[in-house]
């Protein structure tokens, strides 16, 4: 059975969406960050009370440089690789309270960077899923260890330069691809799982009031814009999320009880040249000598998408 999206509060338009901020402006995150965005949103999109639980990151550093908070709700810091467990401790300790005294619990939102997801912190999170605690896990991914120094993840794409995956001329950056994080989420038997972005703000608004809406645990995995790590523009940072989208490279989609659902279906896509040009991390695989790198990665996408229309049941 899917969501029922009646009476859930979902939006059509941004100025729809509450305008009050549960993130106090002033944090130390770089110009150009993706990641306060979907901190603000979740924090609108989940109604009652809530507890944020962060794992060490850019986030959780750059929003509580001591004895300063941006968090205007309950919040808790963990270590880099046990935020899932945290929050699943939060989350039983809630549920005997409310046995017990009768105390309704609130909704525990997770935030980890993709190396405290993908890496780390995944055995965490499979056990949190399996164990079917009910918290949102939102990883907010900008496809590399920024906050110790842009080291290289299994959330970093097949290409992209990084310290620990150089650009040069024996290597040409990370040759590995992306892990798939939603498909490891949903093998877990979990009712809700989605991809967000930035440029997509209703979007995203939107899959967090379903993912709020569900009694167990979800996952959203939001791309998240590193301007520091990625070598790119800072004002540039949401043309670089949208054409994400348009070229294909982050598809747009939810999984609902079963039923896959590709929410942007870009049909005519724009090539993935001017996504890869916007950012230093991938200038070397427009060289010349790298057209084979660009051209796997090109077979990556055209995968993963014909992947997706066919989870989705959509004829090509």
């Amino acid at each position: 059975m899917r969501i029922v999206s009646e009476g859930l509060g979902l939006v059509k338009t941004i100025k729809e969406i509450p305008r009050e901020e549960y993130l106090a402006p002033g944090h130390r995150l770089c110009a150009g960050c993706g990641a306060p965005i979907v901190v603000r949103l979740a924090l609108k999109a989940v109604p009652g009370p809530k507890i944020v639980v962060a794992a060490t990151g850019c986030l959780e550093v750059a929003t509580t440089i001591f004895p300063y908070t941006s968090w205007k709700v309950p919040w808790v810091h963990s270590a880099f690789e046990n935020a899932a467990s945290t929050a699943s401790g939060i989350e039983a300790a809630f549920r005997a309270l409310e046995k017990k005294r009768g105390v309704k619990p609130p909704k525990v939102i997770v935030f980890g960077g993709d190396g405290g997801t993908f890496d780390i912190g995944l055995q965490a999170l499979s056990g949190a899923l399996e164990r079917g605690h009910d918290l949102i896990y939102i990883c907010y991914d900008n496809e590399a260890y920024m906050n110790t120094g842009i080291q290289r993840s299994s959330a970093t794409p097949r290409g992209a330069a990084t310290t620990t995956s150089p650009a040069g001329s024996v290597i040409p950056g990370k040759q590995e691809r992306k892990k798939d994080l939603i498909g490891i989420a949903v093998a877990h038997g979990i009712k809700y799982a989605a991809t967000a972005n930035p440029a997509y703000p209703v979007d995203l608004y939107n899959k967090l009031k379903k993912a709020a809406s569900v009694k167990g645990p979800t996952v959203i995995h939001y791309f998240t814009p590193c301007p520091t790590g990625w070598r790119a523009d800072p004002s540039r940072s949401i043309e670089i999320a949208r054409l994400a989208v348009q070229t294909r490279v982050w598809p747009l989609y939810e999984y609902d009880n079963g039923v896959w659902k590709i929410n942007v279906l870009v049909k005519k896509p724009k090539p993935v040249e001017e996504y890869l040009k916007l950012q230093g991390r991938f200038r070397h695989v427009l060289q010349p000598e790298n057209k084979w790198l660009l051209e796997k990665i090109k077979k990556d996408i055209e995968e993963n998408w014909n992947r997706l229309l066919k989870l989705a049941g959509i004829e090509t």
